[in-house]
């Protein structure tokens, strides 16, 4: 059985500075998406705590302990300045969660605050076991299975010359050197990538190329598949880093469960214009599945940007893009479980906000500046949605 709450209980919420998304499954427990925003008239400190408080108070709302904490990303206006505050706060080092994967990245919230949170828990079924690998690498195991969370993948580059190729390749070195000594690789069990570029203008054709030629190492070329990703404009903590990344790799995952997300009467294959991602990725279990929406923008078809300069009519197709690949998965934008909006222009906050305010009251929504990859892109769009299924043969949740 699937439960969401009712529209008057998360307007409530939303009036409380977060808004939640549950989904209630008939065998593998209960799944919370949790998004905090802030006001902007409190200091840093401030509002690291402000924080703190809002996402405790959803957590209790929901009835969640801190050990559920699977996986949280934190978006700052300023990392360098930041992120040891940060990393020294119970934001990213809460004693009670028994170890949560933690993204830091510079994606000024266009609330108006220096930071927002999305969080990812996981309830009921059976108990989550964890085990660190290394400081950017976490396993959570569930049911037997061992999901993987990299976070904060960087080269922790020295040089003030150095190239998003060799950023990447050393990023992507790292997640697969980390799946093979669990047994996994890339092509078969990396389910989502988040690749974050340092003036994506500049940067993103090095990222791209670097990619392909890394993915066909690895079997994955436009005869097999991509991975679900997002390539967009942030930065991480270190100053002469270009390219950062976050990964989710389920490493027990078995090819029944896996299928690809299109719709080309309305988006073309990447592949057509030389980029290597998967627009969707569906997962399934015995009793729901997962649709990991990459990131989608307004494009139609044959690759071209659709209503060059007009952002509002870029989101409902963008919005539209999302819809029709979850309807090739038997899903909706009614399932979706979160939002998370990238603006170009900050100036165009208002208006994009007060639209899905409109259409989507009480979901979890957080709206960031991220420039995407071609610059008359003006707003690019992503998101999880979970549906019921029921497919025994397939592993538990």
């Amino acid at each position: 059985m699937r439960g969401f709450e009712s529209r008057e209980w998360q307007t409530a919420q939303a009036a409380r500075g977060f808004a939640t998304r549950s989904f209630y499954g008939t065998k593998g427990g209960a799944e919370h998406f949790i998004a905090v925003a802030m006001p902007s008239e409190m200091d840093f400190g401030q509002q690291i705590d402000a924080v703190r408080e809002r996402y405790e108070a959803a957590r209790r709302s929901l009835e969640l302990a801190p050990e559920t904490a699977v996986f949280r990303r934190i978006f700052l206006s300023d990392v360098l300045n930041q992120a040891t505050a940060v990393r020294n706060s119970a934001l990213a080092r809460d004693p009670g969660d028994g170890d949560a994967a933690v993204s830091i990245v510079q994606q000024p919230p266009l609330a108006g605050a220096k930071l927002a949170l999305l969080a990812y828990h996981i309830d009921g079924g059976s108990p989550l076991l964890r085990r660190r690998l290394s400081p950017r690498h976490l396993i959570i195991e569930k049911n037997g299975r061992r999901h993987l969370w990299s976070t904060r993948l960087c080269a922790d580059d020295h040089e003030t010359s150095g190239s998003s190729a060799a950023q990447t390749r050393s990023v992507f070195g790292d997640l697969v050197k980390t799946l093979e000594n669990q047994g996994a690789n890339l092509r078969d069990h990396c389910i989502r990538t988040w690749i974050y570029l340092k003036d994506v203008d500049v940067f993103y054709q090095g990222m791209v190329d670097s990619r392909r030629e890394m993915f066909v190492r690895q079997g994955l070329t436009r005869d097999t598949h991509f991975i679900a990703s997002t390539g967009i404009e942030g930065a991480c903590a270190h100053r002469f880093d270009l390219v950062a990344m976050d990964a989710y790799s389920i490493l027990d995952l078995v090819p029944e469960q896996v299928s690809y997300l299109n719709d080309f009467n309305r988006l073309c294959p990447t592949a057509d214009y030389n980029v290597t991602f998967e627009r969707g990725t569906r997962v399934g279990y015995a009793d729901r599945a997962h649709h990991f929406i990459s990131g989608t923008a307004s494009i139609d078809d044959a690759g071209n940007v659709l209503y060059p300069g007009d952002v509002l009519r870029q989101l409902d197709r963008a919005l539209g893009n999302v819809d029709a690949l979850l309807h090739s998965g038997a899903a909706t934008l009614a399932d979706m479980m979160y939002l998370l909006v990238y603006l170009r222009d900050p100036t165009d906050y208002a208006h994009v906000d007060a639209h899905l305010r409109e259409h989507f009251p009480g979901l979890p929504a957080l709206i960031v500046q991220g420039a995407v990859c071609r610059p008359d892109w003006l707003v690019e769009i992503e998101g999880v949605a979970v549906t019921p299924n029921d497919e025994p043969a397939l592993p538990p949740f």
